[in-house]
Order: C-alpha cells, then structure tokens, then sequence
C-alpha cells in the first residue's frame, strides 16, 4: 500500500450508478481534496467485480469483496467459490460488506446467519480482514463473531451505543464512523465516537450514502 499522506476514506461505493456520468471527474479531484486513498466495496458479486475494477484503474484506490445480507437471495451455487477467486487479487484488502441486517422483513434471517459465516469462515483461513455490516441485529452479530476470535476489521457505519462499541473494542474491532454523527437523531453515535480510542477509529463516507450534515440526503463523496 502506498504511503498515507491524506485521509483515506476506508467505505466507498464509486461503483454505484449515482455517480454514472462523473466517476472519473470526481475521482480526478481527490488529491486536490486531500483525499489519498478509498477503499470502495464490493455488496454483491457485480459490485464486488466492478470494485476489483476500479482498483486496478487506479492507484490510490483499494477494494473489498462480499455478499451484503440484504443482497443473498438468487446467489448462484459457486457464489463463495466467485468471492474466494476475487478475495486473492491484487489490491483486494478485505471481505466486505458482509454481516445481518433485521430492519427489513423481507430477508430470511436464517439465509443471512449462513452467509455470513460462511464469509468468515473464509476470511479466517485467509487471514483476511472483514468489514461487518451489522443493522437491528446487534445481540446476533457479537454472537457470530465471538465463534471467530481470530477474525478480525472494521464495524462498519456504526451507529450503536457506547456501551456496544466498547464490546466491539474489547473483541478487537475497529470502528467506522460516517456523516451519521452529525445528524441531529443520532446522539448515540456522537456518544460513542467520544469513547472509542482515536487508534481504533476509522473514517467512512459510505458514498454516495450518508452524507453529513448540512447535505444530508444529497449525493456524497469522498
């Protein structure tokens, strides 16, 4: 990895097709920005393959490969066989997004539990690190990942208490923080970016989700 002399937005999503039309202009403007490196991440096995993509096109970007929960229904067979093959390619730094998410009904609880640890279950025999996407499912995310001590990365988009964050710390985690700390409702978040240790922060956009306040609902970026 190059040497850091900016910040690195550690959770982007250039691939998406909001930014269609201006990928390359805006990703042109990141030096200038002070932005020196993204990690832009894979949610399915096209966005995973356009991420690998877009990290060879460019120098300071890196990417990750997984299955979001909400995004495993009409996976293929050989679906895990497409993450590992990707998972071994050049600047490919992490397996991600991967995780549960209960907000919406819709997705089979027992489908997203075994993708999940299906990915981390790869990523232990890899040696490589995760970024967890864990939404209303808290108690069932410090579950699995107590069964993979050795498995370790990033709490993605984290917008829990200070009290799951310090959990998510003493089981080795690092925590990423997007534009949600800003919002007005999101005082648990705020709360908990003051009592995580600063070398266990991460900074994310999410872009071109959550952008912070005073854009919110506009398109972000890095």
């Amino acid at each position: 990895m190059n040497e850091l002399s900016g910040i690195f937005d550690t959770h982007a999503h250039y691939d998406d097709v909001k930014f269609d039309g201006e990928r390359e202009q805006i990703l042109a403007s990141m030096s200038a920005a002070g932005v020196s490196n993204i990690c832009n991440v894979g949610a399915d096995l096209e966005s995973s393959k356009a991420s690998v993509k877009l990290a060879s096109e460019y120098d300071f970007i890196y990417c990750s490969v997984g299955v979001h929960p909400t995004c495993i229904d009409s996976l293929p067979n050989d679906w895990l066989d497409q993450i590992e093959n990707l998972v071994k390619l050049d600047k490919v730094v992490a397996i991600g997004e991967i995780g549960l998410d209960y907000h919406f009904p819709d997705f089979s609880r027992s489908g997203q539990l075994e993708a999940f640890e299906k990915q981390l279950e790869l990523a232990q025999s890899l040696g490589t690190p995760v970024i967890i996407h864990s939404r209303d499912a808290v108690e069932d995310t410090v579950a699995v990942l107590k069964n993979f001590p050795k498995v370790s990365g990033v709490i993605h988009c984290f917008s829990g208490s200070p009290e799951v964050a310090c959990k998510y710390v003493e089981m080795g985690w690092n925590i990423g923080f997007t534009g949600i700390v800003t919002f007005k409702n999101a005082k648990k978040a705020a709360e908990s970016a003051k009592v995580v240790p600063n070398d266990r922060i991460v900074i994310e956009t999410d872009c071109p989700y959550m952008a912070p306040e005073p854009f919110r609902g506009s398109r972000c970026d890095s």
